[in-house]
């Protein structure tokens, strides 16, 4: 996994809350970071969806940055343990 690409510049009437999942210690070298952005789907705790630019992490983040991630294919198997940084901007 690593870093994701960076969520391209929109205009700031357009700009999206995003996070940072990390996702504890499963890759060689410590916790993967992936950035997410908003869309405008509710996950089945009422909370907002948040995807990656690839659209295959998928979570829904709570107003506490509580993460629920997402499966987004058959026979996924959706991580735990995984928290939500803010981005600021």
């Amino acid at each position: 996994m690593g870093h994701t690409d960076p969520v391209a510049d929109q205009p700031e009437d357009e700009a999206r809350r995003a996070y940072e999942l990390v996702f504890p210690g499963m890759a060689e070298g410590g916790p993967d970071v992936v950035r997410v952005i908003a869309t405008d789907r509710k996950g089945p705790g009422g909370n907002p969806v948040y995807e990656d630019s690839t659209g295959i992490i998928q979570a829904e983040i709570s107003e506490g940055s509580e993460v629920r991630v997402l499966a987004t294919g058959a026979g996924q198997e959706p991580a735990a343990g995984v928290t939500a940084r803010p981005v600021p901007g």
